[in-house]
């Protein structure tokens, strides 16, 4: 029943079964409850009620034929006289409550005894109000003493009794009809309890049985699938799995089928693969032989290789040391020539200096030769004055010629000072232009210093390329050098891992040797492959001893503007050096002993030609 379904399924379907009886029980148990307050409801609302309203309705009107005896007791009487207004209106007021308590029962559901019965009580309510009550009313306000005393004595109480009959004949009703809804409601009240009570152990028993067969579906093929998993541990592989199921077991039992299959599989691919191995190391053997003498020769050559690399980078060292030197020659010079084009400068600017103060002193000559000419003629006006004056003015003239005397010796002295300026302003003029041409001259000389330095640095710093150049050249070849020491390392680890893998090829074959596949045989081990004769350990190749090249101290360093870049393009040995690196992978720090791990080799078809076997 639960092979093709799911465990969630069949999980599903029993919550779902539990829920379902619970909902059962639980609706059972609310309708049970629904009926129970419907019958409480009736009892309070219509029962009760009913019961209140007859009794507030008899107690009224009894207040009523009491107040009314009492009128008729004290009628005729002063004191009656006086009250009686107020004892009708009292008796009125307790009629008007008995009739509204009448009121409400008649508007309350009840059965249809109960409505013969208040049908009949009503028509002799009527009765003893029209034919009693009102007629004792009448009597006792008009003082009609022997209609009173005959309504109180006679007639009311014929027509009250068959009243009050009816009366308690409703209240027996209401008590019957109550005490039936309660017999009811204890009848449906045990009839649920009896009704939940089974359900609940319908309930109990089929969840029970839902479990059991839940769990005997579940573990039973789990059982299974633990017992055949023990059969795979202890290597049987000949025990045939059924699957009869599509739940999660029955796919439990599926993969646990199809990893027995997939195990016969490799235990058939692994036996036949160690056969393999086994061959193949033989073979490795011998290759390894071979590569480790041809490691050996290149070992030598890359030595030698060195050695003249080495001393190409002495030379180029040294012509790069020279013409490092030349070119800070070549600066010293176009420094010095800077400096002379300042000072020729400085020169040509104090001849400038020179000429203007010159010409200030020409101009200033200029002025004093003006004061003299003024002052002679000023002195030949007052020599004129003094003519005209006489005797009185001999003396004044006496004077004047002295100051013209004077004048025409300071315009003479002025003349020659102002020829004297004149042609020492000529000079300056002509040593500020010869001093011009020299300092042109002069930066000429500084421009063409400058171009030789330039074209010294470049030579030197082409020559500090060129070093650098054979310097990663050279450090190419040794760590080529130090790859092959190590590649010779490794030819030795590959032999010894060889031996290991064939060992470890008929510890694999004794392994699974444990495992019985459908044939019923177990699988037999391995005949020991006769192992390959290791090869000759090659003789140790000896690092290379590099000589420390000389090294020329450099004089000055090259401008900073033509220092070699990193961007300049690698040379083909230093390429093939890095090909070589990829292929090898050495620790360039390490030395040529401490060979790096062996990777694991990779097997090629078996065959004679050496170019079968891949580098390891």
């Amino acid at each position: 029943m639960f092979s093709n379904m799911t465990i969630r399924l069949r999980l599903g379907l029993m919550m779902a079964g539990i829920g379902v009886l619970a909902v059962i029980v639980g609706v059972t148990g609310l309708v049970g409850m629904r009926h129970a307050n419907t019958r409480l409801q009736d009892t309070y609302a219509v029962q009760l009620a009913g019961a209140v309203a007859l009794a507030d309705s008899d107690s009224n009107l009894l207040s009523f034929r009491i107040v009314l005896d009492r009128a008729a007791m004290v009628s005729g009487t002063p004191a009656g006289a006086t009250g009686m207004d107020k004892t009708i209106e009292r008796a009125k007021m307790f009629l008007d409550k008995s009739d509204a308590a009448w009121k409400r029962y008649r508007a309350l559901p009840t059965s249809s005894e109960a409505r013969k019965l208040a049908d009949e009580a009503d028509g002799l309510r009527g009765t003893f109000l029209r034919d009693g009550a009102e007629v004792l009313m009448r009597a006792v306000q008009a003082g009609d003493q022997a209609t009173v005393t005959k309504t109180v004595m006679d007639v009311m109480p014929a027509l009250y009794r068959p009243l009050g009959d009816k009366v308690a004949a409703l209240n027996r009703v209401q008590l019957e009809t109550a005490k039936s809804d309660y017999e009811a409601g204890q009848r449906e009240h045990d009839s649920l309890s009896v009704l939940t009570t089974s359900l609940l152990l319908g309930g109990i028993v089929v969840g029970g049985l839902l479990t059991w067969a839940l769990r005997r579906s579940i573990t039973l093929p789990l059982t299974r699938a633990i017992e055949q998993a023990e059969h795979i541990t202890q290597g049987d592989l000949t025990h045939t799995i059924h699957v009869s199921r599509a739940d999660e077991t029955g796919r439990l039992l599926l993969a646990l089928q199809r990893m027995q299959e997939s195990l016969q599989k490799m235990v058939g691919q692994v036996r036949s693969g160690s056969d393999s191995i086994a061959s193949a190391t033989q073979q490795i053997a011998t290759g390894n032989a071979d590569l480790s003498q041809r490691t050996e020769q290149q070992a030598s050559s890359l030595e030698q290789t060195a050695s003249s690399m080495e001393q190409l980078t002495s030379i180029v060292k040294q012509n790069a040391d020279n013409a490092r030197q030349a070119s800070t020659l070549a600066g010293n010079a176009s420094d010095i020539a800077v400096k002379g084009g300042e000072v020729v400068g400085r020169v040509v600017d104090t001849m400038a200096g020179i000429n203007e103060s010159s010409k200030k002193i020409a101009d200033i000559i200029g002025v004093i030769e003006g004061i003299a000419f003024q002052t002679n003629i000023l002195a030949l006006n007052a020599a004129v004055e003094a003519a005209r004056a006489g005797e009185q003015g001999r003396g004044f003239a006496v004077v004047a010629g002295e100051v013209r005397s004077l004048a025409q010796r300071s315009a003479t002295a002025a003349k020659e000072i102002k020829e004297l300026i004149s042609d020492s302003v000529g000079r300056v003029e002509n040593g500020t232009t010869l001093v011009a041409e020299a300092g042109s001259v002069i930066d000429d000389v500084v421009v063409a210093v400058k171009r030789v330095t330039d074209i010294m640095g470049e030579i030197s710093s082409a020559s500090d390329e060129q070093s650098a150049g054979i310097e990663q050249v050279n450090q190419a070849v040794t760590r080529m050098d130090e790859g092959t020491q190590q590649n010779a390392a490794l030819v030795e680890q590959a032999a010894a891992a060889a031996m290991s893998l064939q060992e470890q090829a008929d510890g694999l074959r004794q392994a699974v040797a444990a495992f019985r596949t459908h044939a019923g045989t177990q699988i037999e081990p391995a005949r020991q492959v006769a192992s390959a004769p290791r090869a000759a350990k090659p003789a140790a190749v000896k690092p290379v001893v590099r000589r420390a090249a000389a090294k020329a101290a450099p004089a000055r360093k090259a401008p900073a503007a033509v220092q070699p870049t990193n961007e300049q393009p690698k040379p083909a040995a230093v390429e093939a050096a890095a090909t070589e690196q990829q292929r090898v992978r050495p620790a360039a720090a390490k030395p040529a002993a401490q060979a790096p791990k062996l990777q694991t080799p990779k097997l090629v078809a078996a065959g004679g030609d050496d170019s079968d076997w891949e580098t390891f």
